[in-house]
């Protein structure tokens, strides 16, 4: 997994009785048809949308929203989105808890992914981030270039890119200082003065009797039995995406103040917690 960042306590065995089990396939077996149905569809319609609209993609988002707010609903996840979205040409910036914010965000909203180059391989999250137009970087400095060139083409194609500042997923209870660096992209010759960046804070709120960080992922986790926990719960969870006011990266002098403003705003929407 993605992270480097440890709690003081390590997370509690993950251990399933037989009524978890009924869930897990109750659960499980409809995800995954909502899934590849999704993606087989997604990967028709992309066939005659590439060569008509290049990296536009006037109808294979939504496919994309409806199969993550579909997942959600059968994972037992309540969705809540709070505030307005950007309709400025630019990207967002998120807090990092779980592998489900690729559910939650885009299910609450049409965005594409920055991921690191390992989220593709991936078994069934890779595949899903691949065709949804996730944009995967490498972390080698030699690549800068290359994908200043790539956000540069996708951002002026009106896409909204959705970068993790944290750089790490944590335990969902609070906010780790935001990477600059990632910010350094926004303020290109040819993308600072256009550009706007709304920061999104993302609470999940564990089911009744379970854990407050239930659903955060992190450290050394594996996704295999953090999964099949979150499909054994036996009650409901929620989650709630909050869109904070977008701001114009020309009104910062560089990419740590903006950091330092996106970090502050995301954490604020955790309130004494974050």
């Amino acid at each position: 997994m993605s992270g480097t960042w440890f709690p003081e306590a390590e997370p509690a065995p993950v251990r399933i009785g037989p009524m978890g089990w009924i869930r897990v396939v109750g659960r499980g077996v409809p995800v995954l048809v909502v899934v590849l149905g999704g993606l087989s569809m997604l990967l028709m319609v992309r066939l005659i949308e590439r060569p008509l609209f290049g990296l536009n993609r006037p109808v294979t988002p939504y496919i994309t929203q409806g199969v993550c707010k579909s997942s959600l609903f059968i994972m037992g996840l309540r969705l809540t989105v709070v505030g307005s979205h950007m309709a400025h040409n630019g990207a967002v910036v998120a807090n990092h808890a779980s592998w489900l914010d690729i559910f939650t965000l885009n299910a609450a909203k049409r965005i594409y992914f920055v991921a690191k180059s390992e989220v593709a391989g991936w078994p069934l999250i890779g595949w899903l981030a691949r065709a949804t137009g996730t944009v995967f970087i490498a972390r080698r400095s030699v690549d800068a270039k290359i994908h200043l060139d790539v956000f540069a083409a996708r951002l002026n194609a009106g896409h909204k890119l959705l970068f993790f500042p944290e750089g790490t997923s944590t335990d969902g209870l609070r906010v780790i200082p935001f990477k600059s660096t990632l910010f350094e992209a926004f303020f290109a010759q040819d993308l600072r003065d256009s550009l706007h960046i709304q920061p999104v804070t993302v609470k999940y709120s564990a089911p009744a009797g379970e854990e407050a960080r239930f659903y955060g992922w992190w450290g050394d986790m594996e996704m295999a039995p953090h999964l099949l926990k979150t499909l054994a719960a036996r009650r409901s969870g929620a989650v709630e995406v909050i869109y904070h006011a977008p701001v114009a990266v020309a009104d910062f002098d560089g990419r740590k103040a903006l950091a330092r403003y996106c970090e502050e705003t995301v954490r604020s929407g955790f309130g004494d917690a974050g």
